[in-house]
């Protein structure tokens, strides 16, 4: 990986936090404050982090805010919709079968998910700075 692509993996990481910590705040001050359940709780606080995440990411990460907005936003709500059943899978699978604290769950969860997901899905696809290429492959656009 070149130094340009582990300050934007280092930038990533900074909006990933941040919108984890948004994210964790919300999930926590709805599960243990005003006795939401744990399911409602964390889509609620991962939406919440979701905006965080596509705020930061856009100006500051891929630095993609001279694109268009509504084509980013579109492929963001693809990628985060994604995201956000795979969040409510993992951590109900973790909590309600294998007995996790829902806490850990998230956690575990966000490590995966962020990792292995949101970081490539982003990079290749959401925030593109070619929108007519992905991966650096031109779109024929007359198919």
């Amino acid at each position: 990986m070149t130094y340009a692509g582990l300050t934007k993996f280092a930038r990533f990481q900074v909006a990933s936090l941040s919108a984890t910590a948004v994210d964790f705040c919300i999930t926590i001050l709805l599960k243990e404050i005003f006795g939401f359940h744990y399911l409602p709780s964390t889509s609620i606080g991962t939406f919440s982090g979701g905006l965080t995440n596509f705020m930061m990411c856009r100006n500051w990460v891929f630095r993609a805010n001279e694109h268009g907005a509504f084509r980013q936003a579109f492929r963001y709500v693809i990628t985060w919709t994604s995201s956000i059943l795979l969040n409510i899978s993992i951590v109900y699978l973790l909590t309600s079968i294998v007995g996790i604290n829902y806490i850990l769950s998230k956690i575990v969860t966000s490590i995966i998910i962020g990792v292995t997901f949101n970081y490539h899905l982003q990079r290749r696809f959401v925030f593109v700075r070619n929108h007519n290429s992905i991966n650096g492959n031109k779109i024929n656009r007359n198919l």
